[in-house]
């Protein structure tokens, strides 16, 4: 009699597994791979093209600018310097008159709402008051109102002021017209500046607020003392954005200032390049570079705080 042993088959050893990837991580891996990469590298070059076709456009003759495409540069080169020269001295008005108001008019349309936003978005966040979440809602919502439609009602308001407060528009306004200018870009810019802010401070530990309120400090303390110090990114961010937004702005200066030359800035002088019938539009991407400068300075000395400041408070961890 035979006996059989029985063959037991080997067991199968499962191969550890590591957690599962988070929906951030999976797009991380995704983006930085070679299609990403490739991708990403694709649409740089189709977005720089048309930045540097106006770069070669601006060098070339006003003849060659006007009866064919910049491409034609490389077959047969010609480059000059008169459009640059006739941008900055071809005019009644110095350019340095321009560049003057354009710096005059951004960097208090940047101080104001940043200061302002601040101390909104601190009591949104850490100060408790009936009707606070209604009210950040609402100045939430202010972000979808087009431009456009509050602009005839504040120019209302700033040459019939009520409750007989000063003309702030026309022939006898104060501050040299600026005011109206740095009001209209401080209110548009208020409703953005305040969510930004006020999510980076949502983000702060409530511990620490408490260890300070522990230790005696009141509101001014701790905005003072702690929340400004982390607020540098997102204050930089915004600074950035607003700078850019108020410099590169022909609307608000055409509206408000009034059309004085006096309180124009870099733009309306770029408007006018071109002509009262436009013959003169070979001058605009020479006079595009001339204004791309100081904005050009102020993003690369800033741009490490620029996306840290936009994307604080949009993820936790």
């Amino acid at each position: 009699m035979t006996t059989t042993t029985p063959t037991i088959a080997p067991a199968q050893v499962e191969e550890p597994t590591g957690p599962p990837k988070s929906a951030a991580a999976a797009a991380h891996s995704t983006l930085t791979s070679r299609i990403g990469s490739g991708v990403a590298l694709a649409i740089a070059v189709l977005w720089t093209i048309p930045t540097f076709g106006l770069l070669v456009s601006s060098f070339r003759p006003e003849g060659e600018v006007k009866t064919n495409g910049w491409w034609n540069a490389f077959a047969n080169p010609s480059f000059t310097l008169d459009n640059y020269k006739a941008v900055i001295t071809g005019s009644d008005v110095d350019l340095a008159t321009y560049f003057v108001n354009s710096f005059v008019i951004t960097i208090p349309s940047v101080l104001i709402p940043i200061s302002l936003a601040t101390l909104a978005a601190y009591a949104f966040a850490w100060m408790d008051f009936k009707g606070r979440h209604a009210l950040f809602v609402a100045v939430f919502a202010l972000q979808i109102v087009p431009i456009q439609v509050t602009m005839i009602p504040l120019l209302k308001l700033y040459v019939q002021p009520p409750l007989g407060l000063p003309q702030l528009a026309g022939a006898n306004a104060v501050g040299g017209g600026f005011w109206t200018v740095w009001l209209s870009h401080s209110i548009f810019a208020l409703p953005l500046a305040i969510y930004l802010m006020h999510n980076f401070m949502r983000e702060v530990p409530r511990e620490l607020i408490e260890s300070a309120r522990v230790d005696g400090a009141g509101h001014v303390q701790i905005f003072t003392r702690i929340m400004l110090p982390l607020l540098t990114p997102a204050i930089a961010a915004f600074g950035i954005f607003q700078f850019l937004w108020v410099w590169n702005d022909l609307l608000v200066a055409l509206v408000f200032a009034g059309g004085n030359l006096d309180v124009s800035p870099l733009t309306v002088r770029l408007a006018a390049l071109a002509g009262q019938r436009g013959e003169d539009w070979h001058l605009l991407s020479a006079g595009a570079f001339v204004s791309l400068i100081v904005p050009l300075i102020v993003f690369l000395a800033g741009q490490r705080y620029f996306v840290r400041g936009l994307l604080a408070g949009s993820v936790k961890g």
